[in-house]
């Protein structure tokens, strides 16, 4: 990631440091190469949050169409999580050597068939491999932290990782609100239920693709230009794939980030698989109303993973590392305790209040692991960030 420029100084719409990463972060700001990249990195992640997580707020119709059973349905959501974590392995290892843009385009392309595939999924066995293979296209989030800490310098790379995890994260919620939405509308117009479901997922699968195209056609991986144009120029030194592995499985911090990150966004991909299906069964609301409630946990990533990030920068600003280390522990520790208390609720309302609150201090606990992951290692702290 560490960029030895030989080129005459450039011009850019942001101030820049010495490395000419931003050291300003302008949500509104479209400037390239720095903002247009926060954009398209956390509308591509939105885009495969979708896609991924399309199945859960339509799983009381999916499986009574494909006669699912309940070990059936936990089965393919473990499978679409264990999909995320075999494809973030690779896709650290592809954004250092190709960027990016390009391993993060490529992943997004690759995995958009299996969301268009799943309109024909004809069984158990057939249902949860599409799942699978749909939930590698969460490895984007591994391009869009990578790309983030390519473009923002450590004054804001907080707050800059935060934000564009944040909004990605988003489509966990919103595919909460699209799906039963899409699946009405193309019910009304005339299909029978077990069609309309599968005509759905045609939605997330464009929107997928299009954003695989913005991605490859709009994107820049760094300040200076593209992977391919550095290294042809001599301006990037071009890495080992066994060197850079060596150097992640051999840092301790990593691991240590790897297994924190793992209890906060473990538990939000669990709940997003399962919280619709659970007030659904558990308190006897509709369709509707499941997937509306469910979506309010997912959309509180619009401020509270971006929180956490912001947090961290700025307790950093008094009291260093320690002070990111110990807002992380500390908000980690009370999400926790929600989730726990999450179960115990017996009311709809109850239950509804203590899932907001669990949702805020889960997600800004992301936040804030990724305030810290920068320090660690400049180059080497993603591969083991996202194994989990």
């Amino acid at each position: 990631m560490e960029l030895e420029s030989k080129s005459a100084p450039r011009n850019f719409a942001l101030s820049v440091d010495s490395e000419n990463k931003v050291t300003e972060f302008k949500v509104f700001s479209v400037s390239t190469p720095h903002m247009r990249a926060f954009h398209l990195s956390w509308i591509s992640f939105f885009a495969c949050f979708v896609s991924t997580f399309a199945a859960p707020p339509l799983l009381p119709i999916i499986r009574d169409n494909l006669d699912l059973t309940a070990t059936d349905i936990g089965n393919a959501g473990i499978a679409a999580v264990s999909g995320a974590v075999f494809s973030r392995i690779a896709m650290g290892t592809a954004c250092d050597l190709f960027g990016p843009r390009l391993a993060s385009s490529a992943l997004i392309l690759l995995t958009a068939p299996a969301v268009f595939l799943t309109a024909i999924a004809n069984s158990a066995i057939s249902f949860l491999l599409l799942r699978f293979f749909m939930g590698f296209s969460l490895a984007t989030f591994v391009s869009t932290q990578f790309w983030m800490s390519s473009m923002f310098s450590a004054k804001v790379v907080g707050t800059a990782n935060g934000v564009a995890g944040g909004w990605g994260n988003l489509g966990g919620g919103a595919t909460q609100l699209i799906m039963p939405l899409v699946f009405s509308l193309i019910h009304k117009i005339g299909a029978t239920q077990f069609t309309a479901w599968r005509i759905a997922f045609f939605i997330p699968a464009l929107f997928q693709v299009l954003s695989a195209y913005a991605v490859f056609f709009l994107g820049q991986d760094m300040p200076d230009g593209n992977y391919a144009k550095l290294h042809k120029s001599g301006e990037k030194h071009k890495d080992n794939m066994l060197d850079v592995l060596y150097h992640a499985f051999t840092n301790y911090g990593g691991w240590i980030l790897a297994l924190t990150y793992g209890y906060c966004f473990g538990v939000e991909l669990t709940v997003d698989n399962i919280i619709a299906q659970y007030f659904f069964d558990r308190f006897h609301v509709n369709l509707h109303t499941a997937g509306f409630i469910a979506a309010t946990f997912g959309l509180a990533n619009i401020f509270s993973r971006p929180g956490g990030g912001m947090l961290s920068d700025i307790v950093a600003k008094r009291f260093g590392m320690r002070g990111r280390l110990w807002a992380l522990w500390i908000v980690q520790t009370l999400g926790g305790l929600f989730c726990v208390l999450l179960g115990k609720v017996e009311s709809l309302s109850g239950s509804i209040v203590v899932m907001l609150v669990f949702s805020v201090f889960c997600q800004a606990a992301c936040g804030l692991t990724f305030g810290v992951v920068p320090f660690v290692s400049r180059r080497y702290a993603f591969y083991l960030i996202f194994v989990v």
